[in-house]
């Protein structure tokens, strides 16, 4: 199946580029809603279903031992910037567990931000793992174990014990059996797992209602997605679409992007939750996609609905400034 023409770009008045993706919408009880090509295609959600592996960290009861709040299950929830608030939270997260920044597994890089890179570059030699994207959900990862007395060396590899959880917890909430077979490496090096579309929506959306979870699921589950709701800054940083779909409709939007072009989204006053698929893998196109198809939730001519449709539609200037074209969702997402 080839999937839809989902996002078109424009310079002057002609469309040059086309992204093309696949789109679903669902209820707590897996009910499509709404949906777009070829949804039950595997996908690697790869940072997209971080809450869902951040809910050891709250069913073990790490995340209360450590008197953990709202900034910290965000950041565990987190593709951070790598701005200086989300390395001193994830140090101190670690520092709670008796670890350092040597326990972390996740590899080093410098911020993916232009601005967060230059300031980064003025004021240290080379950047640590603390500055990775992940080390806020390596950090939770380390806690989690240290609390439960499992030695966290080597807790990115598919056989620890704590992966183990993770595959298990991912298994029951998207339905999808996960192995080797569909098992490949994430940027921080743990194992990633390919699910379709349809099943990942439904963990997400099982989350944000707790419909066919156990109590202790429910609640860690609306805790963590609460927790990102509160804190969108934690969650990604300045100028991250996940911050701020979030930000544009407080505590009734839950947003987390992913490599290569995926995004999960929940509403959890409607107990509605999205995953989308950008089939290139380009995140322009992925953020719109997520903005169009979350403004279907929103009444028509909603503050909400008005700011999220124009985080449909992004304008582009060339390097004068001048406006040169747009990168827009097509028009059968929002309507």
């Amino acid at each position: 199946m080839t999937n839809p023409v989902t996002v078109e770009v424009t310079r002057g008045a002609l469309v040059e580029s086309r992204h093309r993706g696949a789109i679903v919408a669902v209820d707590g009880d897996g009910k499509v809603v709404f949906s777009v090509g070829d949804i039950d295609a595997g996908v690697f959600p790869r940072s997209a279903c971080k809450a869902m592996q951040a809910l050891p960290l709250v069913e073990s009861g790490a995340a209360d031992a450590y008197g953990f709040g709202n900034k910290e299950l965000a950041l565990a929830c987190s593709s951070h910037n790598g701005e200086d608030e989300h390395v001193a939270l994830a140090a101190s997260m670690l520092t709670k567990a008796g670890r350092s920044v040597e326990t972390l597994e996740c590899g080093a890089h410098w911020s993916s931000s232009q601005r967060v890179l230059i300031h980064q570059a003025r004021t240290m030699e080379k950047p640590t793992a603390l500055h990775n994207n992940c080390s806020g959900k390596h950090a939770g990862f380390i806690c989690a174990c240290c609390h439960q007395d499992i030695d966290p060396t080597g807790y990115v590899g598919y056989d620890h014990p704590l992966q183990k959880e993770i595959r298990g917890t991912m298994e029951s909430l998207t339905g999808a059996t996960l192995g080797h077979d569909n098992c490949g490496t994430d940027g921080c090096s743990i194992p990633t797992y390919a699910a379709p579309l349809r099943g990942l929506a439904h963990g997400f959306a099982k989350m944000a209602t707790g419909t066919g979870l156990d109590p202790v699921r429910a609640k860690a589950s609306r805790r963590l997605i609460e927790a990102c709701m509160a804190e969108p800054f934690y969650v990604a940083g300045t100028d991250r679409a996940c911050t701020a779909l979030m930000q544009a409709a407080p505590g009734r939007i839950f947003a987390k992007t992913g490599a290569e072009g995926v995004f999960c989204a929940a509403v959890p006053e409607q107990g509605i939750a999205i995953a989308i698929k950008c089939d290139d893998g380009h995140s322009r196109a992925a953020e719109a996609m997520v903005a169009a198809t979350l403004s279907r939730f929103f009444d028509k001519d909603s503050a909400i609905r008005n700011a999220l449709t124009a985080m449909a539609t992004v304008s582009m200037h060339n390097w004068n400034g001048i406006h040169v074209g747009d990168v827009r969702a097509v028009a059968a997402l929002t309507q």
